[in-house]
């Protein structure tokens, strides 16, 4: 069996101000969760391996993708760390080969979205950013992106509000709550317990039977992005597709995920 897994830091266990995901530039800081964060692939890893899995490609896919500790990582992983530009973003490298089922580590809710004081999608750059009339996270995009490709999300683990919106995206989907969030609050458990329950978790959803995991895509995609700053909105309604339907509000219309992907690497 072959596992993808893409894994984010805003939503491990630990992390509850900025300063704790700045692994690159505030390491004194950010060092815990880095672990914690490796910490948490890994036990998701492990529940793959004892599912079945011979191989393993996990994208360290938060801020300069370089945050995995990858000495902890079992030998059957392969890491993609840094950044190439793909409209697969947070995804990429489950276009590479055909893998049997992806799952999401540390993955934190939508912008403009409670549930987690890190809430945003991509950037800081959105208030939020809507598919057809729902507030869209990470999560969504990307793990469409693996349906894309052919390739069924089964697992994911992050705050609790992201697991409550994403329980419909996917029809064999099991998550992990690892902290609720509150305002600028969060109430996490302990980061034991979390690397327990990803490992026993993610062994539970890849022994499903895999072959009913696969997600309905839309026919078509509405995309509306609001911007914090209205002069974004004008720049960036220059983008093929796009126009200003609103001072802060730009809006997109097509029948092609990948070009949703793809704008989302140029208007973010």
């Amino acid at each position: 069996m072959k596992v993808f897994i893409s894994c984010d830091i805003e939503g491990i266990t630990t992390t509850t101000t900025w300063s704790e995901t700045h692994t690159q530039s505030e390491p004194a800081i950010a060092a815990a969760h880095a672990r914690q964060m490796t910490a948490e692939v890994k036990a998701a890893c492990e529940g793959a391996i004892a599912a079945g899995a011979d191989y393993i490609l996990v994208k360290d896919a938060h801020g300069s993708g370089t945050n995995i500790d990858v000495t902890q990582l079992p030998e059957c992983v392969e890491v993609q760390r840094n950044w190439t530009g793909h409209p697969y973003g947070m995804a990429q490298g489950v276009e590479s080969q055909r893998f049997d089922a992806a799952m999401f580590v540390g993955y934190h809710n939508a912008a403009g979205r409670d549930g987690n004081p890190l809430s945003h999608t991509m950037t800081l750059a959105p208030l939020w950013i809507k598919i057809n009339g729902v507030k869209t996270s990470e999560f969504m995009l990307y793990s469409w992106a693996c349906a894309l490709e052919g390739t069924p999300t089964v697992f994911l683990a992050g705050d609790d509000q992201l697991c409550t919106d994403s329980a419909a995206l996917h029809p064999m989907l099991k998550t992990v709550s690892v902290k609720k969030g509150d305002a600028s609050a969060t109430r996490s458990i302990s980061p034991s317990l979390a690397c327990k329950l990803i490992r026993e978790e993610s062994e539970k959803a890849l022994r499903q039977d895999l072959s009913q995991a696969m997600c309905q895509l839309p026919q078509k995609f509405t995309v509306q992005i609001c911007y914090r700053d209205h002069h974004k909105a004008t720049k960036m309604s220059y983008y093929p597709g796009f126009k200003k339907i609103e001072d802060n509000i730009i809006e997109f219309k097509t029948k092609d995920l990948f070009e949703v992907l793809r704008a989302m690497q140029f208007v973010l």
